[in-house]
């Protein structure tokens, strides 16, 4: 059974899903940094790319986002002179053309130095359904039970999406979710008609807005907990702020009914995030190391490209012999690192290197550990074997910031690399720098302005190397030190 904490304030809603005393999931949204997922916008294709198959879309944001020709719904776009029934791909460039106006939907937020993702299939999540207004396709979640329960449920949806169809704002295709197993009738038809009225308004609003205008919103976090996070597994959600209780307890009322039993406003003294340590759990998953249990550790590192996570055994010695250790730390590293990517959201390329460990028997219970722990993920999780480095591939749907890019920034002082140049290393700079500019420049004197353990080396260990560079240039070199510098920073004046 899991709890869903919720601390809301005007600037920022947090959210921890909290299981057996332990947190599982977080997730934060910041009313200045809201995501993009989900919203739809009249957007202008501002330039198309043939060569990538792809063109960047003018929806408004700072940077221009990115379609690809694989997100581009042919059915809602005339192809210019396109070969149909070729059989092969019509190009990006006889589907597009710039200045053209087209309605978009956020698929990845803006990542890095990466422009938002967009799609031109269009899809409208509601309480128990997915619309897909420019398909007639009916699909069903691939977590619900047997066959003949998936048949039944697309009986059922196609005679419900046809009844519920006729009339304004009917057709298009739906997704069943996991929750609409149980689903009746009723509430089945009441989704169709609420999500064919939002297709219709965000149609409406596309023929009359110029591009850049935002035609659709996601919800807000606070109610995608009751849309997306709350199961059968849930057993209470608590929030710690009476006017957004009362907004959640208004749109559970009109959209989920079973939730709002589990609804709770908060009003104890100590602040709700302090009943299970959960900002101090916040500050662990921001640190690179984490501590096993047994005495093992794990180090974890986040670039650009791919997420990187080593297991080490650390101080545990414990088992009878070193297979046994290297076994027992492996299979408690699963558990914890299917958590760790839940609780960081770390998503993307993901390369796990486990100990290496000799007998088959171990590396297959290892690896049946980490495919049933990161079955409790309810982000998209694709898992490889050991590939012959002895390191185990995997990936994990991205589509918003992780944890770190959210709440962190690079260090200033060493620009996010995770270390910064010695003193004797910034000296030698200095000094490279000097007989630079004296083949250059013909100054009265250089003066150097650097940091003062700097300035405290060239004085005292450089002090020789720095006589001998002046004598070679000819020209006095005077030290000052400046407090405020880094170790990497510094000016060298010419007076």
């Amino acid at each position: 059974m899991e709890d869903i904490l919720i601390n809301w304030s005007p600037q920022e809603t947090r959210v921890a899903v909290v299981e057996n005393g332990a947190v599982q999931e977080l997730h934060v949204e910041r009313t200045l940094e809201r995501g993009l997922v989900g919203n739809v916008y009249s957007g202008r294709v501002a330039r198309v790319l043939p060569g990538m198959q792809s063109a960047f879309i003018d929806i408004g944001l700072e940077r221009a986002a990115f379609l690809h020709v694989a997100d581009l719904h042919v059915g809602g776009v005339q192809p210019r002179g396109a070969h149909a029934d070729s059989g092969a791909p019509t190009p990006i460039e006889r589907l597009v053309f710039e200045g053209q106006a087209l309605t978009v939907q956020v698929i990845k937020d803006p990542i890095g130095t990466k422009g938002a993702r967009l799609s031109t299939q269009i899809s409208i999540a509601g309480r128990m359904l997915v619309h897909l207004p420019q398909d007639e396709h009916i699909g069903i979640s691939q977590k619900i039970g047997s066959p003949e329960t998936r048949e039944q449920l697309r009986a059922r949806m196609q005679v419900l999406a046809g009844v519920a169809g006729e009339g304004e704002g009917s057709g298009g295709g739906f997704i069943l979710r996991t929750n609409a197993e149980d689903a009746s009738d009723e509430e089945l038809a009441a989704d169709i008609a609420y999500l064919r009225k939002a297709w219709t308004q965000i149609r409406e609003r596309s023929f009359r807005s110029p591009p850049g205008t935002l035609l659709y919103q996601d919800l807000s976090l606070v109610e995608r907990v009751l849309r997306d996070l709350v199961s059968e597994r849930t057993g209470s959600i608590r929030i710690d702020s009476r006017m957004q209780y009362e907004v959640l307890h208004a749109f559970g009322d009109m959209y989920m009914p079973d939730a709002v039993a589990k609804l709770e406003h908060y009003k104890g003294e100590r602040p709700i995030f302090d009943l299970h340590n959960i900002d101090a759990e916040i500050d662990r998953a921001l640190a690179r190391r984490v501590d096993l249990k047994s005495g093992g550790y794990l180090i974890i590192d986040q670039t650009e490209a791919m997420t990187t996570v080593d297991v080490n055994t650390g101080g545990f010695v414990g088992a009878r012999n070193f297979d046994d250790t290297i076994f027992k730390t492996n299979l408690e590293a699963a558990g914890v690192i299917a958590r760790q990517l839940r609780l960081r959201n770390l998503g993307g390329i993901i390369i796990v290197d486990f100990i290496d460990m000799t007998r088959d028997e171990h590396r297959s219970a290892v690896l049946s550990e980490f495919r049933k722990q990161l079955s409790k993920d309810r982000t998209k999780v694709t898992l490889g074997g050991f590939t012959q480095l002895g390191l185990v591939e995997m990936t994990r749907k991205r589509t918003r910031e992780s944890l770190a890019r959210m709440l962190c920034e690079p260090c200033p002082t060493c620009e996010g690399r995770g270390q910064v140049k010695t003193a004797r290393s910034v000296c030698y700079d200095i000094m490279r720098e000097i007989l630079r500019e004296a083949r250059q420049f013909a100054p009265k004197e250089f003066r150097v302005v650097a940091a003062a353990n700097v300035v405290e080396m060239l004085l005292d260990e450089e002090s020789q190397h720095l006589a001998g560079l002046s004598d070679f240039i000819g020209k006095p070199i005077s030290l000052t030190a400046e407090p405020a510098n880094q170790t990497e920073h510094y000016d060298i004046v010419l007076l």
